[in-house]
């Protein structure tokens, strides 16, 4: 089983790593997190990446060292700004079975309002899973129920 993750600022959420321990159970998975180099527009606009690209790093190398203290073997990457795109290159080198998306609430989430989820299952005829960060807590919500 492999599992790709994309995950921004929601990437520290408990039920996150609960989902891929779950996922990942009774398996021999393998893992590879893609946190976007997400950059303001004044920022992308001057092509001055440098900064989103060392926070986005520091995420990604903070949370797969969690996931192996917790026995899960996994990788990270910074990706592209836009998460679509970091899930098409992750893709090419890493040909996933599963794809799990980790967002902010729907009233705070731009990837929901860009239709991420719907789009990356359109795009890559995967299963997706997607996440929601409410704070500390992380709330699971299925594929069924249309997210």
């Amino acid at each position: 089983m492999r599992i790709l993750i994309v995950a921004n600022e929601t990437i520290e959420g408990t039920r996150l790593r609960r989902a891929i321990r779950s996922q990942a159970a009774g398996a021999a998975a393998e893992v590879l997190v893609v946190a976007p180099a997400l950059n303001s527009r004044l920022r992308h606009w001057l092509s001055d990446e440098d900064e989103a690209r060392r926070a986005a790093e520091s995420r990604v190398r903070h949370y797969v060292a969690g996931l192996a203290a917790a026995g899960i073997h996994a990788g990270g990457v910074v990706g592209d700004a836009d998460p679509l795109q970091a899930l098409a290159d992750a893709l090419r080198v890493f040909p996933a079975d599963e794809l799990i998306i980790s967002t902010q609430p729907e009233h705070r989430s731009h990837w929901l309002a860009r239709d991420l989820v719907g789009r990356a299952r359109a795009r890559f005829g995967l299963p997706a899973v997607r996440i929601e960060e409410t704070g500390h807590q992380a709330e699971v919500l299925s594929e069924a129920a249309g997210f």
